[in-house]
């Protein structure tokens, strides 16, 4: 398998380095080079262009708002940054980015994320028809995919205990687990991905699994030796759930 890769950087220098890192890379082919992201995206909407090296500071547009712009989906183009600051690696996770160079880099470092893009679309593509035909019913609830890092992760939903709300991400804690997974959603996209028969948002940082309740009073639910209290926006909703057993 070949990718069309293209780099994009305001700097003469380093464009030219990336450019010969795709060139000599046997399953890279080099589709364009750009000095501006402005001057990328046109190729970007008008080619089948499957990886972008995407420097991060430029002007006018910035290699962030660029792949905000690009936008996320099976047939988007996956971006590597290229940046010579370390903090712009969580900005680049937001925003899906497949991985990043820290600045200067060599063929080694770059090969590395070459490898990975490799084996993410050659997965893509052995992958979405075998999970087309696997996926459950509507209602089917056995497990959810969540993007922990920069890969899918299934979850059984059996295992879940309770989601915890941090920011930009959450915490999944899993039952017979030391280790809980954290993913970069948020409570609102998981509530509505979940069903109600088995989870319930009882507070604006937590959903718990209904069925791994151990005890529980009007404003209150403990779980795993975790006591969560009831946030007052989701009483009415769980003490409805409560009278049930009462």
């Amino acid at each position: 398998m070949t990718l069309n890769c293209i780099a994009v950087d305001d700097e003469p220098l380093a464009l030219g380095l990336v450019c010969k890192f795709i060139e000599q890379t046997p399953f890279f082919i080099l589709a364009g080079r750009f000095a501006s992201a402005v001057e990328a995206l046109r190729e970007i909407n008008s080619q089948n262009i499957d990886l972008i090296y995407l420097d991060i500071q430029m002007p006018d547009l910035n290699g962030i708002e660029l792949a905000r712009v690009i936008g996320k989906g099976p047939q988007m183009p996956r971006i590597i940054f290229t940046t010579a600051f370390a903090q712009f690696g969580l900005e680049g996770y937001k925003v899906d980015a497949l991985d990043y160079l820290l600045k200067p880099f060599n063929y080694e470092e770059f090969l590395r994320t070459a490898m990975k893009a490799h084996a993410y679309y050659e997965l893509i593509n052995r992958s979405i028809p075998a999970m087309s035909v696997a996926e459950p019913e509507p209602g089917d609830d056995q497990y959810l995919f969540l993007k922990v890092e920069y890969q899918l992760v299934r979850i059984a939903l059996d295992d879940i205990l309770f989601f915890e709300g941090l920011r930009d991400y959450v915490k999944v804690h899993l039952k017979n687990q030391e280790k809980n997974v954290l993913s970069l959603t948020s409570l609102k996209s998981l509530e509505e991905k979940l069903s109600p028969r088995r989870f319930m948002r009882v507070h604006r940082s937590f959903i718990v699994a209904l069925d791994k309740i151990t005890s529980m009073t009007k404003n209150s639910v403990l779980i795993d030796k975790k006591n969560i209290a009831v946030g007052n926006q989701y009483k009415d909703a769980f003490n409805q759930f409560l009278r049930k057993w009462i």
